[in-house]
């Protein structure tokens, strides 16, 4: 299917509305025949035949065409505005659903202000296409023909001198077309480019002003700003220079045809009256040929933006869901890695990565920055999935298994925070968002967080700020542990997720969780000793590989890298 294809699967669905705004165009338009053919009688009856007793009446016909015309076209244009806002709604709702199934791969590789540009800018264009340019078509291709027509019954010889011009119309319509459609695709990558610089940049503002890096970040904005404005004159250059011909072209129609009816009219072949007519002809003649340039101007940019829209759309995601998936009535939580390799762009991330957890055990995974213990959980969630090897929840692949169902049994606290510009309760409840206040209430106790949600000054109701502005690294992270653990999953992943509280928080945090996971599975990943020295089994993670496996006491019995790490942390007298 191209762009184009799938563009009208769109306009389809309100074809009913646009028909019928069609039809007005039609009929409002070849009315539009009727003011010139009275301005001609009143010349060739009134003025020279002094026959006075059908001037009001022409008045009266003249002044009722106009208001039904103006009316109706009116009702037209609302119709189309009703049709465009219509396919806007349906194409953004369908590009949006299918932005939320794309998997980590996807959004690795595509700028988030692109993915704004798509929904914002480039939907915009795909509005105004269905709107405006397709109405002014119409109407344009409905004047000239029913103008022409017209023009054929007071003469044909006039009508042939019009037709002898229109190959020459013709063939710089398509000569713009051509030259106009690349650089119009580069104007939309230039403004992509600028929008998805100064997303980065308001989310990033905080790092910029903390490194003092203002005039640096607006160096390089310039720098995207100048391309984005020399793309736009690059572009006018093109098909503004085709603007001026369409206006010589109907200017050159103009003169022929007055000079070629003036002279028809002194040889009585025409009477003047017949030459008005054709004059007001003229204007609609002309007039869709002044309109050309700047139609095909905009058609060239909807084509650049459905393009893109489209190939938005139709990315296909790495991670596939099963066509038919295992069915699993509740998920226990037994997790088994059987020789689990990873590879991206090139990098071998996990190398030989097998381990089995037991449901309602806990596995601590500990290593240094780089060494894949955020993406094994990555791979446990099918995140991504695995290069070779495969992954197991209560011995069914996870590849196999319903991805809704493996993910709804999986609370994950991420270590790279976010919480919505939303409550505090509703960040807390956002896997259940109809649960009971004391259901949320409960989970940041839980988390060690109800104490300070209560000291701001709208305790549970205080808005937080995007991303969490306003908050504490640690309050942050209490929240997000609070948002997991209310899932009430049989799987639950602390991704680092007490690195920003202080010891005491943490042993608090830690306490209550032994009592919330009993019955769960339990992976918690961090950089500190005290977060995975409970857990019944902890791996040790170096270079994408397990160098050591078992208890706290067993791997400190080892006296290797898990040892020489507890007496960095602890000291060797507290050992």
């Amino acid at each position: 299917m191209s762009s184009l294809s799938w563009f009208y699967s769109f306009l389809k669905k309100h074809m009913g509305k646009m028909t019928v705004g069609l039809i007005i165009i039609t009929v409002v338009s070849t009315m539009s025949v009727i003011n010139p053919k009275i301005s001609g009688f009143i010349v060739d009856r009134i003025i020279l035949g002094k026959d006075y007793q059908y001037l009001w009446p022409c008045m009266g016909l003249l002044l009722f065409v106009s208001v039904f015309r103006e009316g109706f076209q009116y009702l037209a244009l609302m119709l189309f505005e009703k049709s465009s806002q219509g396919v806007l709604f349906d194409m953004r709702h369908e590009v949006y659903r299918k932005l939320l199934h794309e998997d980590f791969t996807f959004y690795n590789t595509n700028r988030t202000g692109d993915l704004m540009s798509r929904q914002t800018g480039d939907m915009d264009a795909v509005r105004h296409f269905v709107a405006y340019v397709i109405y002014n078509l119409f109407r344009n291709s409905v004047w000239l023909i029913a103008s022409l027509v017209m023009i054929f019954f007071v003469s044909v010889k006039l009508a042939f001198v019009f037709l002898a011009v229109l190959p020459f119309t013709v063939l710089f319509v398509y000569l713009q077309m051509k030259a106009v459609g690349p650089v119009f695709a580069k104007v939309r990558q230039c403004f992509s480019s600028l929008n998805a610089y100064v997303q980065e940049n308001i989310a990033a503002n905080r790092v910029v002003r903390a490194f003092a890096k203002e005039h640096f970040e607006m160096n390089r904005f310039e720098k995207e700003n100048a391309a984005y404005r020399q793309s736009e004159i690059d572009a006018s250059k093109i098909w503004q220079k085709y603007v001026p011909i369409f206006e010589f072209l109907s200017t050159v129609i103009t003169v022929i045809l007055i000079v070629f009816g003036g002279y028809l009219v002194i040889r009585g072949e025409m009477t003047l009256g017949d030459l008005v007519t054709v004059n007001g002809y003229l204007w609609m003649l002309t007039w869709p040929l002044r309109m050309m340039g700047w139609l095909i101007n905009d058609c060239m940019r909807f084509k650049a933006s459905i393009d893109k829209i489209y190939k938005t759309y139709t990315a296909e995601p790495v991670v596939k869901i099963a066509e038919h998936p295992v069915e699993k009535k509740g998920i226990r939580g037994r997790v088994e890695f059987e020789h689990v390799d990873y590879v991206t762009n090139g990098e071998h991330i996990l190398k030989d990565v097998s381990f089995t957890v037991e449901s309602g055990h806990s596995v601590g995974i500990l290593g240094n920055t780089g060494s894949g213990k955020t993406t094994i959980m990555n791979l446990l969630c099918r995140f991504y999935d695995v290069s070779s090897g495969r992954i197991l929840v209560d011995g069914t692949d996870v590849r196999q298994m319903d991805l809704y169902e493996l993910r709804d049994a999986i609370g994950m606290a991420m270590q790279d925070v976010f919480l919505f510009s939303d409550t505090i309760e509703g960040n807390i409840a956002y896997g259940d968002p109809d649960c009971p206040f004391e259901k949320v209430e409960a989970a940041a106790k839980l988390a060690d967080a109800d104490a300070f949600i209560r000291a701001l000054p709208e305790g549970y109701d205080t808005i937080v700020g995007e991303r969490g502005v306003g908050l504490s690294g640690g309050q942050k992270q209490r929240i997000s542990l609070a948002r997991a653990l209310l899932k009430d999953p049989a799987v639950i992943i602390l991704d680092d997720t007490t690195s920003a509280v202080d010891m005491e928080t943490e042993t608090q945090i830690q306490k209550a969780l032994k009592t919330v996971t009993q019955n769960r599975t339990l992976f918690v990943i961090a950089y500190r000793i005290s977060s995975v020295k409970d857990c019944d089994q902890i791996l040790v993670m170096n270079d994408g590989k397990i160098i050591e496996r078992g208890s706290h006491s067993q791997l400190l019995e080892q006296n290797g890298y898990y040892a020489s790490v507890f007496k960095h942390q602890y000291g060797r007298e507290e050992q």
